[in-house]
């Protein structure tokens, strides 16, 4: 026999549901008014206290201008390159050797890498390579990718493959025309991208010698279509005329003018981008350095102030920790 469901069994699961809803509402706000409560705690006990936070702001600001002044100046550029033959992840991974050697301070190999001498080494602090990030997949670069956290799943936000950027710090700006020769003879003394830029090239070439002939071949069909279709149309009586045949030839056009779009698009390749790379921005002289007050003080000022916060916490606290200590 099938199982029968009573009033009164119906009536208890919709007491308990209402009384899950009311203790689920009860719950949210128990959690709201806590969390109320303690930022209004937190307000008020960092009003209570304004004088050592201030004091600690202000310290961080000093110490700050102090390391401003005591360190030396260095200054950061960038420049944008368009890869013609190479992928750019292989590009940014050849160029972050140059990175390796700046952070291991490893002078011979930067030295024998970029064919400088040591005096110029020494003003030379990082040389590194980073992904240009198009937002929205619109074809626009957007940001850089300094800190390499972007995701590689992402598909809207995508990481261009068609440029990258190099970022230089170095101590003296006016150096700058120097490093970019050394950085781009860097990346043409490898013979294996070398290789790849004149199959490159070679290939554009046989498509191109193609691409004219095709376009030959469509031109002189073309002419061959229009003759045979004028000559198809006959005079009626009446001054009417019919076709005996059905006109197609503007069909031919899109064809000759998809073969034309591939043509420029080949010469545009060979002719301005022939190299390796291309220089889409140059460096350019920073007006500020980059190791200035701010800099600093985004350090210094965050860590202060938090060991100024957890110092009053423990002596507001003290008598408390006192008992807690005593009782363990």
């Amino acid at each position: 026999m099938s199982e029968t469901i009573s009033p009164k069994n119906v009536k208890y699961e919709e007491i308990d549901l209402l009384d899950l809803f009311k203790r689920l509402g009860n719950g949210i706000g128990k959690m709201f008014k806590a969390l109320g409560r303690g930022t209004l705690i937190s307000i008020v006990y960092l009003i209570k206290h304004w004088l050592p936070l201030s004091i600690s702001i202000l310290l961080g600001l000093g110490i700050s201008y102090g390391f401003k002044l005591l360190s030396p100046s260095y200054y950061a550029s960038d420049m944008i390159l368009r890869n013609n033959a190479v992928p750019v992840a292989e590009m940014i991974n050849y160029l972050n050797r140059l990175h390796t050697f700046c952070d291991e301070d490893n002078k011979e190999a930067l030295t024998s890498a970029l064919s400088l001498n040591l005096q110029s080494i020494e003003n030379i602090l990082d040389i590194r390579g980073h992904w240009i990030i198009d937002k929205n997949k619109d074809g626009i670069p957007d940001v850089v990718d300094y800190r390499d956290r972007h995701d590689v799943y992402d598909t809207i936000n995508i990481m261009m493959q068609d440029r990258f950027n190099i970022r230089v710090k170095i101590k003296a700006p006016q150096e700058l025309g120097t490093l970019k020769t050394s950085i781009l003879k860097y990346i043409h003394s490898d013979s294996l991208f070398q290789q790849r830029n004149r199959l490159r090239l070679k290939q554009n070439n046989e498509f191109l010698t193609r691409l004219e002939y095709d376009i030959l071949q469509l031109d002189s069909l073309q002419k061959v279509k229009y003759f045979e279709e004028t000559r198809n149309k006959q005079p009626q009586t009446g001054g009417q005329m019919i076709f005996l045949q059905e006109q197609e030839t503007q069909l031919v056009y899109p064809d000759i003018h998809t073969l034309y779009a591939g043509k420029q698009k080949l010469e545009e390749d060979s002719e301005i981008y022939y190299d390796l790379v291309t220089i889409l921005s140059d460096f350019s002289i920073p007006a500020k350095r980059e190791n200035n007050t701010l800099f600093y003080a985004n350090r210094f000022i965050p860590s202060l102030f938090l060991l100024t916060l957890i110092i009053l916490i423990i002596l507001t606290n003290m008598e408390r920790l006192k008992i807690t200590f005593e009782k363990y």
